[in-house]
């Protein structure tokens, strides 16, 4: 997946307009604690707006005032004159005259050369100072530069007669041409350097400091001060890594005096060659797939953080000690892709766990215990737990004989369970419930796992009585479609809670997701107790006392459990508290517990007596006290 990333961003390498971000990131990180030289090397004589309000004279000046301005400077100790101007129109004769005597060697003037594209071809043409200053003994320095695509102003001049270049070798100074691409770096935003208005320099004794331009390279140019924004335009102004930060221009004589120090101090800087960028998209590319081998997660994250730290505080590194550029676009991209595919297979693979988690518990569980699984798979945890749970089974009463009846008839008889599983299956879900397994007539299902359900025994309850009203509509609709020969269907259900095992259980071919334990197994003995009772809901002693404030129950029986040896009370359900139907048996739930405290103490008569008074007193229980009163009759007394 790296090699991958890194093939298809190398070929962005050699693509020109990917330099242009990468060029803009020159200019921020290049403005942070850049190299300075420990002394300007060039003072700036400015033509700005205060010399044209002092001088009173239009643009352009006469060169008799230029002639005044070389005279002075020389007189002043200045090393070298550099002007920024093209002097290459006559102007009058007087005037050019006096400014070629002024003249001499140490004064450099500025030379353009011009390119034309034709459909020819390219033409360029060099435009030098007139002829009679250049016998004078002043030298052509061009000052051409070449802003970039966005008009920012980037790259070193390469020319050996360039205009900063003429002027540091008559100071003396031994300065090779920078290479090509060699980047500007420049030092300040505009007025970075020592400047001083040309109308200052006409007399610098009453308006400079003593020796202010002894032994220096003095460089003279427009240098306005009222149009410098970045929003504005003006002559011989450019954009610089500066404009960014400060939103300022820089005057061509100060972009030249930087130029000059660059040359001097060999502080301009040279781009990483194409081999090296490759090498680095590569390493970007590996070093975050190392980092996210073992997925994504918080620190894959704080990962992604420092790589990307890395190459942008390395870059500012190698840059600023070491003068040399090395864009961290690409590495940086480069190892973002690799994080970010990570991230994007590591989403997929979630997603596609949480379909497969909705899909597995679909089937088992309401959409909304299946919804909040797939938000949070981690709470579901497989392989097995002890938990506290209800269990509940559910069978079908009389099925067999149904199943004889309609041997001959199966599509008919699979359509009749189908139709009754379905509606006992909702009510399951619709308190919460997971189910568990159906076993071919019978229902298994189970509360507080895989999610916690705090009131997991009145929810099996509840799910009981949806049950129960669920039978009761199917055996109507059932009579309606089919009339009286409609098969009628009655079922038991048992439900206990404790503490099982529930996970993942069966083999590496095949597993489910089920309950293992005692409760499971008295919850299916009390499911069959209730044909045997007579009643349609039996409770374990764990479920009735959870259900105690919310139905009214009646103890039925004292059964053997094995492993126990103390027999576990079992009880059903007469009806809900506070429904209204619990005063029609507070009676008898006054008289029950007294009918079995009779039979226990050998009492026949008292006994029979009493289930005879119960029997009356609730008629749907009367298999029950059936059972009880052949358990009376056969006390001796």
């Amino acid at each position: 997946m790296a090699g991958l990333i890194a093939a298809l961003l190398i070929p962005v390498v050699f693509f020109p307009p990917f330099r242009l971000i990468e060029a803009r990131l020159y200019d921020l990180l290049s403005v942070i604690a850049p190299p300075r030289p420990s002394q300007p090397g060039a003072i700036v004589v400015a033509i700005d707006e205060p010399s044209f309000s002092e001088i009173g004279q239009r643009w352009p000046w006469s060169r008799e005032l230029h002639a005044r301005l070389v005279e002075s400077l020389r007189a002043a100790g200045a090393k070298v004159v550099a002007f920024d101007i093209i002097f290459a129109e006559p102007s009058t004769e007087e005037a050019d005259s006096a400014f070629a005597k002024a003249l001499g060697p140490g004064v450099v003037l500025a030379a353009d050369v011009a390119t034309i594209v034709l459909n020819q071809g390219t033409q360029i043409t060099q435009v030098n100072p007139l002829d009679p200053f250049l016998d004078a003994g002043a030298v052509a320095g061009i000052a051409s530069v070449d802003p970039d695509g966005d008009g920012y102003l980037r790259r070193m001049p390469t020319l050996h007669d360039g205009f900063a270049a003429e002027a540091l070798r008559l100071s003396g100074a031994q300065a090779a041409p920078a290479p090509d691409g060699a980047l500007i770096q420049y030092f300040g935003p505009d007025r970075s350097y020592p400047t001083a208005s040309y109308y200052q320099a006409l007399d610098p004794a009453n308006f400079l400091p003593p020796g202010y331009f002894k032994d220096q390279i003095v460089l003279v140019g427009l240098s306005p001060k009222t149009a410098t924004t970045a929003d504005a335009s003006t002559p011989d102004t450019f954009l610089t890594p500066y404009t960014l930060t400060e939103g300022t221009l820089t005057a061509g004589v100060e972009v030249q005096a930087t130029i000059l120090d660059n040359l001097r101090h060999g502080l301009y800087v040279l781009p990483a060659p194409p081999w090296a960028m490759v090498l680095l998209v590569l390493a970007g590319a590996m070093l975050a797939a190392a980092l996210c081998t073992h997925g994504v997660s918080w620190r894959t994250g704080l990962s992604a953080f420092f790589v990307l730290a890395f190459f942008f505080v390395g870059a500012w590194a190698v840059l600023r000690f070491s003068r040399v550029w090395v864009p961290p676009a690409l590495p940086a991209a480069a190892a973002l892709a690799v994080f970010g595919t990570r991230f994007g297979l590591d989403y997929a693979r979630e997603r596609h766990l949480r379909r497969a988690v909705s899909e597995a518990f679909s089937r088992y569980l309401s959409p909304e215990l299946v919804a909040q699984l797939a938000r949070d798979p981690g709470a579901l945890k497989l392989g097995g737990e002890r938990r506290n749970l209800s269990v509940l089974f559910c069978d079908v009463r009389g099925f067999t004989t149904l199943s004889e009846k309609l041997k001959d008839e199966p599509e008919r008889l699979t359509a009749l369970i189908n139709r009754l599983l379905d509606p006992l299956s909702e009510a399951i879900l619709a308190e919460g419930g997971t189910i568990d397994k159906y076993i071919g007539d019978c229902v298994m299902a189970f509360w507080n796992a895989p999610l916690p359900c705090p009131d997991h025994p009145l929810r099996a309850a509840r799910a009981a009585l949806r049950m129960l009203e669920a039978v009761a509509r199917l055996n109507a609709e059932l009579r309606r479609e089919q009339g009286e020969d409609a098969p009628v269907f009655a079922i038991g259900v048992g439900i206990n809670t404790g503490d099982c095992v529930v996970g993942n259980v069966g083999s590496r071919w095949r597993y489910d997701y089920s309950v293992l334990g005692d409760t499971v197994n008295l919850a299916s003995r009390l499911e069959s107790l209730s044909k045997e009772y007579g009643v349609s809901i039996v409770l374990g002693p764990a479920t009735a006392k959870a259900l105690q404030d919310h139905f009214v129950l009646i103890e039925l029986d004292r059964i053997a459990v094995k492993g126990r040896t103390e027999r576990s009370t079992v009880f059903t359900i007469l009806a809900p508290k506070n429904s209204g139907q619990d005063k029609a048996f507070s009676e008898l739930t006054e008289l029950h517990p007294t009918v079995l405290d009779s039979i226990g103490a050998g009492k026949r008569g008292e006994a029979l007596a009493l289930i005879d008074q119960c029997r009356t007193l609730a008629p749907s229980l009367s298999t029950y006290y059936g059972k009880l009163r052949l358990k009376a009759s056969a006390i001796e007394e």
